[in-house]
């Protein structure tokens, strides 16, 4: 019998799908090649009480992956929103934030950035500035402390499917578990039907925060590689760009050195931030 289902976990060649209706099964992908992520809808086919084979991808809404010059990861599909995790301390990376807004943007999915350990007061002014030029842009900035108020992200994950995503450090296990209170439990399910332990933390897992939202947890990242991307489709990722782009003298403007440039008239102004100028111009020399 042929069902649907979505990937709720994602273990090499091995998948948890979460079927209709509440049941899941541990499935594997026919053939060997094997490109599924978690939060992708499937059709498969049961073979057991407890077990199938994906028979079929069905579309995709959204797809998140990252990229270097040899190889591409996927972390999730069909996204709607990415909330991005940063901490008061340690200190987070400003570059990862951009990486991860410009992914996000590039598929047309809605951003929200979390301040988390709010509770460390004398620290919270210095993280808060560093988001400030987010919050001028128009991005939510959502500021609390996993620990004793992590339901406060409740409201802004209703009616979407989230990513967390952030790097190590930044509590987003203690966020999931403030808003899941049987993640953990669901995580050794998964575990023991896997017959191992060893790499729980490795791949992205989707919860149920709350009736028809979903929340996908991604491993801690270090970097967020786009090479997938275009010059130009990084240019329309960065807001403040878009109003601009296709006013310069040239056509194919790089907004680099080029004579009558509208991004960097903008950025000799004032309007643009120089540090997401540079951070743009960043992205554009790493994939040449």
């Amino acid at each position: 019998m042929k069902l649907t289902g979505t990937v709720v976990a994602a273990y090499g060649r091995q998948y948890r799908i979460e079927l209709t209706d509440g049941q899941t099964l541990l499935c594997f992908p026919r053939g060997k090649k094997s490109e599924l992520a978690c939060g992708d809808r499937v059709i498969v086919q049961q073979t057991s009480t407890n077990q199938g084979v994906i028979a079929a991808l069905e579309p995709r809404q959204t797809l998140l992956y990252r990229s270097d010059s040899f190889k591409q990861r996927l972390i999730a599909a069909n996204v709607t929103q990415v909330v991005i995790v940063v901490a008061t301390e340690p200190a987070f990376s400003d570059e990862l934030i951009t990486r991860c807004i410009v992914a996000a943007e590039s598929q047309d999915i809605a951003v929200l950035i979390v301040l988390n350990k709010c509770d460390l007061s004398e620290r919270l002014a210095a993280a808060s500035a560093t988001l400030n030029p987010y919050e001028k842009l128009g991005y939510r900035v959502v500021k609390l402390s996993a620990r004793s108020n992590g339901e406060r992200l409740l409201p802004y994950l209703a009616d979407h499917t989230s990513l967390l995503i952030g790097q190590s450090g930044m509590g987003k296990s203690t966020l999931i578990n403030a808003l899941i209170p049987d993640a953990r439990a669901a995580t050794r399910e998964i575990s023991q039907a896997l017959h191992t332990g060893k790499h729980t933390t490795t791949y992205a897992r989707l919860y149920h925060p709350s009736a028809g939202s979903a929340l996908i947890d991604s491993p801690g990242l270090t970097e967020f590689g786009l090479h997938h991307l275009t010059p130009e489709e990084i240019a329309e990722a960065f807001l403040e760009l878009r109003p601009l782009l296709g006013q310069c003298r040239f056509r194919n403007c790089r907004h680099d050195r080029e004579p009558d440039c509208s991004v960097l008239a903008a950025v000799g102004n004032g309007d643009i931030d120089p540090r997401r100028y540079a951070a743009f111009r960043s992205l554009c020399a790493e994939i040449g």
